[in-house]
C-alpha cells in the first residue's frame, strides 16, 4: 500500500510553534521499518500531521488560539474538527486530498480561512517576486 507523506507546521505570531508529519505513536514501531497496519484501507499505527503539530502543541503548554497551520494536504474530518477546536483561524494547504464536504461545511460555518496554495516551482518563484 503507497502511504501519503504529510507534514503540518503551526505558525503564530510569525513564528513557528510546532510542527508534525504523519508517523507513529512515540515509542511504536514505524510504518517505514515493519510495514503499516491496516484496517479499512488506513493505518492504524498512523498518527496525522495536523494532530501530531496539535498535541506537540498541547504538551507543551504551547497556545494555539489564532494561530495559522499550514499542510501539505487538505485535512481529514477528523483532524478539520481538532484544528476547530483549537482555535486556529487559518488554512494553508498545498494539495486537494479527499476533501471530505462536512469538513467544509465546518471550516465555512467556523468561519477559519482556508486556501489552497499549491507548491510547486511556479508558484514559489512567484511568491517570492511579490515578496521583495
Amino acid at each position: 500500500m503507497n502511504v501519503l507523506s504529510v507534514g503540518a507546521t503551526i505558525v503564530k505570531d510569525n513564528r513557528i510553534i510546532a510542527g508534525g508529519y504523519n508517523g507513529s505513536v512515540s515509542g511504536e514501531v514505524h510504518c517505514i521499518d515493519e510495514g503499516c497496519l491496516i484496517q479499512d484501507g488506513h493505518c492504524i499505527r498512523t498518527i496525522h500531521a495536523e494532530m501530531n503539530a496539535l498535541l506537540q502543541c498541547a504538551k507543551q503548554g504551547v497556545s494555539t488560539e489564532d494561530a495559522t497551520i499550514y499542510v501539505t494536504h487538505f485535512p481529514c474530518l477528523n483532524c478539520t474538527k481538532s484544528i476547530i477546536q483549537a482555535g486556529i483561524k487559518t488554512i494553508y494547504y498545498a494539495e486537494d486530498y479527499h476533501n471530505h464536504e462536512y469538513a467544509l461545511k465546518l471550516l465555512d460555518q467556523s468561519g477559519i480561512i482556508y486556501k489552497k496554495i499549491p507548491f510547486n516551482q511556479h508558484h514559489v518563484a512567484q511568491y517570492l517576486v511579490n515578496k521583495s
